[in-house]
């Protein structure tokens, strides 16, 4: 089902602003200077899916992921505002944003999904360890470039391989298995209970 022309960085971000919802939070985001914003995950990637399966680029989107990074201020509070920000700011768009400081995650991630998770040193750092190795993919904010750290071959051929960063077996099989039931092309590498190096 994936086109034969390849997939490019120009490309990517055309198809995931095909969704205007995209568009207008990079606008809005932009506004808010959050430090090292990115918007990021399936609100992006799955756009490309999307296209390939003939939907609207919309379709299946949950929320709309945006990461930023404030190792100044690691208390809930200070991550709240930032959260009531973003929401005053796109209320009237109807969609869900969830919005993470990525300085916080080593804080909270094993109570909510029992397994441990490092202390990051910057944005992308919660980008690179996404359970699926082509999901990980996000727009910085200010300057709307793409970050793709594996590229975007995987993600166009639909190939969905568990992540050697974040090697987590069980809920990989979860997240490629929710992946697969919404387009069912996709094609899962299997994961080793050992995983990754």
């Amino acid at each position: 089902m994936p086109p034969a022309s390849g997939l490019t960085p120009a490309s990517f971000i055309a198809q995931a602003l095909s969704n205007p919802i995209n568009a207008e939070l990079l606008q809005r985001l932009k506004s808010l200077r959050l430090p090292q914003c990115h918007l990021t995950a399936g609100c992006l990637f799955q756009a490309v899916w999307n296209r390939q399966a003939g939907r609207a680029p919309d379709w299946g989107v949950n929320d709309h992921d945006v990461f930023y990074f404030d190792g100044d201020d690691l208390s809930w509070e200070a991550e709240d505002r930032v959260i009531q920000a973003v929401q005053a700011s796109t209320a009237d768009l109807g969609v869900k944003v969830e919005v993470k400081n990525q300085a916080r995650v080593h804080l909270w991630y094993r109570d909510r999904f029992q397994a441990d998770y490092p202390r990051l040193t910057r944005t992308t750092d919660g980008i690179d360890r996404y359970l699926v190795t082509c999901t990980c993919v996000g727009i910085d904010v200010q300057t709307r470039a793409l970050y793709a750290p594996n590229g975007l071959g995987e993600l166009q051929r639909g190939v969905l391989r568990m992540n050697p960063r974040f090697a987590q077996p069980a809920m990989f099989r979860d997240k490629a298995r929710s992946y697969q039931q919404r387009w069912p092309w996709l094609s899962v590498v299997p994961a080793e209970e050992e995983g990754g190096p």
